[in-house]
């Protein structure tokens, strides 16, 4: 969990994405979450805008970032030793609290449902979920 967590960061803050290990005999998970396109696209989303981090509670945070198409990508966090929901409300992140809004999930590559107002989701331990919001 934590090298995705690690990756998804970066991709948050528009950071250089370079990878110290050896590229020839990475693990098949390793090769997965440095070959992510729909993460590696929010890096080089061409707003260049860096995230940063809108809400914290404990061991739970949320990142957000605008992205060049009117949505957002956002992070929910988990730092503590339990898995956890995480939620987060659209004024937290500035948009409309009435929005109706699309949600996919960047690790899963996978939509999910259209969400009003807020989304929750189950959070690993030391885990991200990673999403784009669109309207």
């Amino acid at each position: 969990e934590e090298y995705r967590t690690h990756f998804s960061l970066w991709a948050m803050m528009a950071a250089p994405l370079m990878a110290g290990n050896d590229l020839a005999n990475m693990t098949p998970e390793i090769h997965a979450i440095l070959t992510n396109r729909e993460v590696i696209a929010v890096d080089q989303d061409a707003l260049g805008s860096a995230g940063g981090r809108t809400w914290k509670d404990g061991d739970r945070e949320v990142w957000s970032r605008r992205l060049a198409d009117g949505g957002r990508a956002v992070i929910l966090l988990n730092r503590g030793l339990e898995a956890q929901t995480i939620s987060v409300d659209w004024e937290t992140l500035g948009l409309p609290a009435d929005a109706r809004l699309q949600v996919r999930d960047l690790w899963a590559h996978r939509d999910l449902p259209a969400a009003r107002g807020s989304f929750s989701a189950e959070v690993p331990s030391h885990g991200v979920v990673m999403v784009t919001l669109k309207g």
